[in-house]
């Protein structure tokens, strides 16, 4: 009988798989490439489009627009982004734009506005010495946004956007909602922003948010010329004693049978983070592609899949799926229980090609503690959804709810201040879960401490994951097909139909 350990939290959990479960598991890291030089080939033949030269010919003031390195789950301290945008950057400063005529965006979409030492993070020392252009953080509830006539009404953009010759975005190639067309989109207003949804994170068809995105990405180029670079980002490749994990099935059973697994499980959670976060981990680039946005982050985005997906036969009858004791978004902290669902929901089983991972009536097992812990002050807004009235189930009350959070002004001189995440970012977060919930019959929730919080939600708390395949057996049949999602990085699937 196989042992699958998985993170619930900071604390690590072995299950006993059935015999004849499926364990997933993604792909080892792909080929490094140098980014620097990478990216200076892709600004000088990019996939469509002009050159970045030849874009730069008459301009003089430019805006490097750059994401939050949130995505993917499981980051390292060293981004490859990070070179990117120095690289991009430096090739202005050659093509005679010096920084000093550079403004750099910071589009965090509706989490919370970075701060100063944050934005540190996101750019190399050495470009921090010689950068002497605008830093600008996005506000997505600030009034002064630009209008612009679009196909859809009220949108506002940043002025950073429009107020400029030439509009450079730097992402990495994620999902349809993240990167590329999608990172102007997170330097709307937030109304906008909120729309922003998706059945499948890799597949545009049935995409509201890369609807949108592209849409904001065509209206943008009526008025200012747009160039977008994509990375192509590998797994992190970590060392000590996760070596290995999760892409060998030896690291995997090296670290079930582990002694050091008991220590650490009964360490305080004080030390389990400080353990988890001194593991080392490196992470690289396997590509850099350019040319318009929409165009570099899809071509972009299908070499990613290809490079970390795993392939699945056919749908499963239940799921397992392990949730990391953080959250989606800068800060790393400790995800409240509506964060966890929507790792596990949201993120984990939304990428997926083709089909759904889950057959439709099966069960999904979310690994996690499920504790009402609310990092002050960042996630203050994920308070309403676990107040007296349950209304993450009922739709009257989740709307009553979100038009109450979207005109109060405290809320939001909060997240402006860059104290927490947009009072409208619970609700799109908890929409987000809403297409694997319309597939599911029913979520279990193994080794929840809070069972009000889980009941608050509409899923089932159970003691742990033994019990909970049990009951799933017992829902889907004797010989129901059995998976576990070995993560974090959380990775691509493409799922067949079963079929020869």
């Amino acid at each position: 009988m196989p042992r699958v350990p998985l993170l619930s939290g900071t604390r690590l959990v072995v299950a006993s798989a059935p015999a004849d479960a499926r364990i997933l598991r993604p792909p080892s890291p792909g080929r490094a490439t140098d980014v620097v030089a990478a990216t200076r080939e892709a600004l000088r033949f990019p996939l469509d489009g002009e050159p970045l030269e030849t874009l730069v010919a008459g301009p003089t003031r430019v805006t490097i627009v750059v994401e939050p390195p949130a995505l993917p789950i499981g980051g390292v301290a060293a981004d490859p982004r990070r070179l990117a945008i120095a690289a991009v950057s430096e090739a202005l400063e050659e093509l005679g734009v010096p920084t000093s005529r550079q403004t750099l965006l910071v589009a965090g979409g509706l989490g919370r506005r970075v701060s100063r030492s944050e934005i540190a993070a996101l750019v190399t020392p050495e470009f921090r010495r010689r950068f002497h252009g605008i830093v600008a953080v996005h506000d997505a509830a600030d009034p002064e946004l630009a209008g612009v006539p679009s196909d859809a009404p009220r949108v506002r953009v940043a002025r950073e956007l429009v107020e400029t010759d030439l509009v450079v975005v730097v992402s990495a190639a994620e999902t349809v909602l993240h990167g590329g067309p999608a990172t102007l989109l997170a330097a709307t207003d937030a109304d906008t922003q909120r729309r922003a949804t998706a059945e499948s994170l890799l597949e545009t068809g049935g995409s509201e948010g890369w609807r949108l995105a592209t849409l904001v990405e065509r209206t943008l180029a009526t008025r200012v010329p747009l160039f977008g670079v994509s990375l192509v980002l590998n797994h992190p490749q970590f060392t000590g004693l996760l070596r290995g994990y999760p892409y060998e099935p030896e690291a995997t059973e090296r670290i079930a049978r582990s002694p050091l697994r008991l220590a650490f499980g009964a360490a305080p959670e004080a030390i389990r983070l400080r353990v988890l976060r001194s593991l080392g981990g490196t992470r690289t680039a396997a590509a850099v592609l350019a040319g318009p946005p929409s165009v570099a982050h899809a071509e972009a985005l299908l070499r990613a899949i290809e490079l970390r997906r795993t392939t699945l036969a056919e749908p499963l009858d239940a799921l397992v799926v392990g949730i990391p004791g953080t959250t989606p978004f800068l800060p790393r902290e400790r995800p409240n229980p509506l964060l966890a669902a929507h790792l596990g929901l949201a993120h984990a089983l939304g990428l997926w090609r083709d089909a759904f991972p889950v057959a439709d009536g099966g069960i999904v097992i979310l690994v996690h503690r499920f504790r009402r812990v609310f990092s002050r002050p960042t996630q203050q807004p994920y308070h309403v959804f676990f107040r007296a009235d349950p209304i993450a189930r009922d739709p009257q009350l989740l709307v009553a709810a979100e038009e109450a959070v979207a005109a109060d002004a405290r809320a939001l001189e909060e997240y402006r201040a860059g104290g927490t995440v947009h009072p409208l970012l619970p609700f799109r977060d908890w929409e987000a879960c809403r297409p694997a919930l319309e597939r599911l019959g029913a979520v279990y929730v193994a080794g929840a401490r809070d069972a009000a919080a889980v009941r608050q939600l509409g899923f089932v708390p159970i003691g742990g994951v033994g019990g909970a395949l049990q009951m799933a057996r017992g829902h889907r049949g004797f010989d129901a097909r059995i998976g576990f999602l070995l993560a974090p990085p959380y990775f691509p699937l493409r799922v067949g139909s079963g079929e020869a």
